[in-house]
This record gives structure tokens, C-alpha cells and sequence, in this order.
């Protein structure tokens, strides 16, 4: 039995098959598409998420929504009843949902007071989020406690690198975060933009190279300058993709040939879920890595 229970949310990116392997509860987000609403289902019903790109591919244009201070309220109980809780929360960059999540946790609070439970702002997202859960998963397996697992991921949460690249441009015109007449000139001339999180866990776009290959070459750069001990790294990686996963392979033989400390078991490769891909769309591809603090915008 853990001497404590950590929990995250559906938006790491990662198997529910490995996350529920680690003992992490889940709180799953949803999203709609055509009036419908699904939940978001890392890879539980292997049809769901080749089903929502075929959707996003026919034109769809799917929304989400916060997590709401009841949902996170049910959740919580049922664990605190259960032990003393550590949640890590999707990052502020991209959703206000901690908020909610940290109302509900006052509630209970005082509703439980002989039990710990801990909300953190991860900021971060995708898999750079899972990568995160994934290290305090570990510290909670070696025996940690739940205020020394706290003290790292409030220490390290502005320290996973999320960079990442886009190789279509279809979706951001389609869904208005980029005019028309920029993505099309973009794509005639094979433009991918280089983005990351920044500090706060809001995503910046810094650089734009023309083709695949120097999209991935300029991530790779931007990894070894970043990561902890440059080319010497051996951390955890984590490379994602929105239903790319060429573009994803390629990119993990690059980071192999880069930071020979990494063997390929080292490198986890995952789907960007539909939550994620509600807003980015097909076509993207992030790594993940462990290195100095992140640069505000």
C-alpha cells in the first residue's frame, strides 16, 4: 500500500494503462464535437482517438471545457477516504481548472482534517505534464513522503522542457489561431513553426524553419542547450505526437544520436490526446526533457 495517493488528470498524455499500472488515479476531462460529448479516453477504447482525428480530417472543430469545483470535489472525497492525497493539476498556462480544484480542496479540507490533500499547479501540459506525475510517482515508489514529493514538483515543474514542433498548419487556420492567408503562405513554403511553454506554462512561438528536418534538427539544438548536462543528459524523455508518428520516430532516432546517455527504452514515445489536439490539431510533435528553469515569455 503508498503511503499516500497521487492522483493527476487525463491531459498527461500518457496510456491509462501505464498511469493506472502506476496507482495514479485519473479525472478524466471531456470534449464535444457536432453537439456530442466524449471523454477524453487515453487509449482505453483503441477506436477513440483514430475516430476523433478521422473527425478533425472532415472538418470538425471540437471544444473543451474546465473541469468544474463539483467534479473536482467528488474526486477528491472518494480518495480522501481513501488516504492523504498529492493531485497535480494541469498547468494554469493552459486551463484555469487548478483553481477550481484548489476550491474544492479547501472544502474538503476542513471536511476531513486528519487528511493531507495537496493541489499543485503543474504548469505544464501533454506529456512534459505526464513526465512530471511520472518522476513524483517514482519518489512516492522509493518511499518519499508525501511533503517531500510536494517540495520537488513545486521545485522542478518550471524545469520540464516542453518543445515542440508543428509540420500542418490546416487546423490553425481552420480553428482562427492563425489568418488564412498566413497558413497557406506558410505551407507553400513548408514552414514549421518552433514553439515551447514558457515559464508560466503558456505556449510561445520563437522560431519558424522551412521543412521537417530543420524542424527537427532545431528541437534537437534547443534540447542540448537546455537539457540538465547538455549532450551527457539521462533523464526521462518523452516525445509526443498528434497523429504524426513518423515525424515522432524520427525525432526519438535524432535525440538518440544527440545524447548518447539515452538508450531507446529511455525514450517513451505517446499520442497527444483529444483534449491537447483539440487545439493544436494533426501534425505536431513535442519533446520532453528534465533541464534549467524555463524563460518567461
Amino acid at each position: 500500500m503508498e503511503p499516500y495517493i497521487l492522483s493527476c488528470e487525463s491531459t498527461v498524455d500518457m496510456p491509462y494503462s501505464y498511469i493506472n499500472g502506476r496507482n495514479i488515479p485519473v479525472l478524466f476531462y471531456s470534449y464535444n464535437i457536432n453537439g456530442e460529448e466524449f471523454t477524453d479516453d487515453m487509449l482505453r477504447d483503441p477506436q477513440a482517438l483514430p475516430n476523433f482525428y478521422k473527425a478533425l480530417d472532415e472538418g470538425a472543430l471540437p471544444s473543451t471545457s474546465q473541469l468544474n469545483e463539483f467534479t473536482y470535489e467528488s474526486f477528491f472525497e472518494e480518495l480522501l477516504r481513501k488516504g492523504d492525497v498529492l493531485h497535480i493539476a494541469f498547468g494554469t498556462g493552459m486551463t484555469q481548472s487548478y483553481y477550481n480544484a484548489e476550491r474544492a480542496a479547501e472544502t474538503l479540507r476542513s471536511k476531513y482534517p486528519d487528511r493531507k490533500l495537496i493541489v499543485i499547479d503543474s504548469y505544464c501540459s501533454s506529456s512534459g505534464y505526464g513526465l512530471l506525475v511520472d518522476y513524483a510517482a517514482d519518489m512516492r515508489d522509493a518511499g518519499k513522503s508525501i511533503e517531500e514529493t510536494e517540495v520537488w514538483v513545486r521545485a522542478n515543474c518550471h524545469n520540464v522542457h516542453h518543445q515542440f514542433y508543428s509540420t500542418r498548419l490546416d487546423f490553425y487556420r481552420r480553428s482562427g489561431r492563425m489568418s488564412g492567408p498566413v497558413a497557406m503562405i506558410a505551407t507553400i513554403l513548408n514552414i514549421c513553426p518552433i514553439m515551447r511553454l514558457d515559464y508560466d506554462g503558456k505556449i510561445i512561438a520563437y522560431d519558424k524553419v522551412r521543412g521537417k528536418k530543420a524542424a527537427v534538427k532545431t528541437t534537437v539544438n534547443t534540447m542540448e542547450k537546455h537539457a540538465q548536462n547538455g549532450s551527457a543528459y539521462a533523464g526521462k524523455c518523452f516525445i509526443c505526437n498528434s497523429n504524426c508518428p513518423e515525424e515522432a520516430q524520427k525525432t526519438k532516432e535524432a535525440v538518440l544520436e544527440r545524447f548518447k546517455n539515452l538508450k531507446e527504452e529511455d525514450i517513451r514515445i505517446c499520442d497527444i490526446g483529444t483534449i491537447i489536439a483539440s487545439h493544436c490539431g494533426p501534425g505536431t510533435v513535442a519533446v520532453f526533457f528534465l533541464g534549467d528553469e524555463r524563460d518567461p515569455s
